[in-house]
């Protein structure tokens, strides 16, 4: 049996290099046997595995935040005035902060901070972060650049990074890692200013950043021997969000479950979603029009 879960999200800190549109993923659906074809000038190995399952396209990582309440400027402070090299790194794609929101009827939304008696507070922020391959992630996070956008380079460093944490974070970060599969994007029309490989942001602790876009995250629970129906599934349909207006980009991801690393605890697939997609819009307008237009119901079955 198959579950899913619908949540979404504010972007308010977004970064990414053009290489973000080096390849995207078009299917073939002409004969029964469905072949992928991707167009990469990095990878020209098969684009199934041996048990038939989709090979990534991308690497993704991302990492849960449980933000104490009324902190959330501070964090996301921390986040725009952080030293970080990524822009300057192998195999770096995109980047983006999210901030969890709860959708009104009215067409506005609202901070969803959760509350941390029950433990919903968890993910009411997430960090999310696009690499060409799994290596150029490993690469980075055994590296000097991560030390340094963690605070690593001296344990005095190290210790206010931590005192600071928990001024604003109820608990440890919570990360989870994915295979990137059937990734498409538009070519975006203007690229933010980096300064020393990272975004340049004002931001002043006090008041939220302004959203940027705006993302849709579908949670799927589907268990190990259902996986192959699964991808088939979603590589056989009949996508037109390129063809929609406000769409930036789509990534279906898969949990690694073989990730290991600081904080990672062992994969329940009872309680952790084995597959998300993530759909990045430029508002959510241009969403709403496209759940509620003839390419969503195309591509699920629906009649126009």
């Amino acid at each position: 049996k198959m579950i899913s879960q619908l949540h979404t999200f504010l972007v308010v800190f977004t970064f990414l290099l053009p290489s973000l549109t080096d390849g995207f993923t078009t299917i073939n659906t002409s004969n029964k046997n469905w072949k992928l074809q991707v167009k990469s000038s990095t990878d020209d190995a098969p684009l199934l595995t041996n048990q038939g399952l989709l090979k990534r396209d991308r690497y993704v990582a991302t990492n849960r935040f449980a933000v104490r309440s009324k902190k959330g400027p501070k964090f996301e402070k921390r986040w725009a005035t952080r030293k970080s090299r990524l822009a300057e790194l192998d195999g770096f794609k995109y980047f983006h902060l999210m901030r969890r929101v709860s959708l009104n009827d009215d067409g506005t939304s609202s901070y969803d901070e959760g509350d941390s008696k029950n433990g919903s507070n968890m993910g009411n922020y997430v960090s999310y972060t696009i690499w060409e391959k799994k290596s150029d992630f490993s690469a980075w996070r055994k590296g000097d650049a991560f030390k340094e956008a963690h605070g690593g380079t001296s344990i005095s460093a190290f210790v206010s990074t931590m005192i600071s944490s928990l001024r604003v974070l109820k608990g440890a970060p919570k990360p989870a890692f994915y295979d990137g599969l059937l990734h498409q994007s538009v070519v975006p029309e203007s690229i933010p200013e980096a300064v020393d490989g990272w975004r340049n942001v004002e931001a002043d602790g006090v008041n939220k950043l302004p959203e940027e876009c705006f993302v849709a995250c579908n949670q799927f629970f589907v268990t190990s021997s259902n996986a192959k129906d699964f991808e088939n599934r979603w590589a056989k349909r009949e996508s037109k969000l390129k063809e929609c207006n406000g769409f930036i980009a789509f990534t279906m991801l898969k949990r690694d479950y073989g990730a290991k690393g600081h904080g990672i605890v062992e994969f329940d697939e009872n309680t952790e979603p084995t597959y998300v997609s993530s759909t990045i819009w430029e508002n959510r307008e241009a969403f709403e029009k496209w759940r509620t237009g003839n390419a969503f119901k195309q591509a699920h079955g629906e009649k126009s």
